[in-house]
């Protein structure tokens, strides 16, 4: 499913216009990052919740050369399943 799909799918459960679904979408992904930019983690019950978790600088090899490289330490974001959503997905 893309965003278009999703935000169509959005409004029809929630019965509201594609432009609405499609504001209310995008305030939710706005608020997600910038709670995730802050280092906040976003817990959605039922769902799952989403975190910022730091990567550590490592070794790594150049798939071209084979050459050794490093890699620098990162900050990624992490999502965790919630319970419900793993039984339905089962």
């Amino acid at each position: 499913m893309n965003k278009a799909q999703l935000i169509e799918a959005v409004a029809n459960d929630a019965k509201m216009t594609k432009a609405e679904a499609k504001r209310a979408l995008e305030a939710v992904t706005t608020a997600v990052t910038k709670a995730l930019g802050k280092g906040e983690r976003v817990a959605l019950v039922g769902f799952g919740s989403f975190s910022v978790t730091k990567r550590a600088a490592r070794k790594g090899r150049n798939p071209q050369n084979g050459k050794e490289i490093k890699i620098p330490a990162k900050k990624v974001v992490k999502f965790k399943a919630g319970a419900e959503l793993g039984k339905k997905v089962k």
